[in-house]
Parts: C-alpha cells; structure tokens; sequence
C-alpha cells in the first residue's frame, strides 16, 4: 500500500539537508524529495513499510549495491521494472552526517539527468528550427 506517511517525508528531509534545503510533495501514493528544484529522492512504502529511496546513476549504483541498498522494483504489465533509485544504508537512516555522502550521490545523479534532459531539449529545438528553415520558401533575389 502506497505511503501517506508526511512525518517520516519531512524526517528524510531532514537527513538529506546536507546538500540543501529539501522539500517533500505527495506524488504517487508516496513522496517525492526535491532540492533546487531537482528530485533526488523518493519515500515510499512498496512493502514493509516506509523506505527512503535515492536517485542514481548507472555509475553509482555500484556503491549503492556494494552497501547492501535494494534497487526500487515496481509491477508493470506481469513484469517487474527497475527505477534509478535504492534505498539508503540503514546506518545513514540515523543521522545528517552519516547521510551527507549518499546524498551527495543522489544530488549528483540530479543534476546529470537535468544536464542530460536540457541537452536533449537544446537538440531538439535546434533540430526543428533547421527544419523549418530548410521548408522556408526561397526568397527572389528580384525585386
């Protein structure tokens, strides 16, 4: 069952404080952890109980295995799909300082996939704007 739990949101909020202020939005059935504007967390429930996840890259994902986190599963279509997210080591669950690290990861992969999505649409908007000058009428040079 989804999460509703508010209080433990703001309490990963203040676990992650370390790489700036965070703030949480219900989304999904559970929280969306956002700083600068980024998601670099999420909190949800997907079975035993309330589970702070963090955002990754393919890089990192290593790390975050090597200490043990699971990877966010979901059930999509009879099939189980994987999201960029693991969950926190359980001694960083204890403290700011002990999470600072990891949050320092999840605000990395943040920023790559922001980097990553305003590079796609730089490309795109260049790539329309060729196109619609290659389709523009020839101008006559007589006039």
């Amino acid at each position: 069952m989804p999460s509703k739990n508010k209080e433990f949101a703001l309490y990963c909020c203040d676990l992650l404080q370390g790489v700036g202020p965070c703030i949480a939005k219900s989304m999904f059935g559970g929280w969306g952890i956002s700083c600068d504007g980024l998601t670099i967390a999420l909190m949800t429930d997907l079975g035993g109980g309330d589970k702070l996840w963090l955002k990754a890259t393919n890089e990192t994902a290593a790390q975050f295995r090597a200490a043990g986190c699971k990877q966010f599963m979901y059930p999509m279509k009879g099939e189980l799909k994987a999201m960029n997210y693991f969950t926190a080591p359980e001694e960083a669950m204890e403290s700011p300082p002990l999470m600072l690290p990891w949050a320092r990861l999840a605000m990395q992969a943040a920023l790559q996939a922001n980097a990553a999505k305003l590079s796609k649409t730089v490309k795109a908007a260049k790539a329309s704007k060729a196109s619609k000058v290659s389709k523009a009428p020839a101008k006559s040079a007589m006039r």
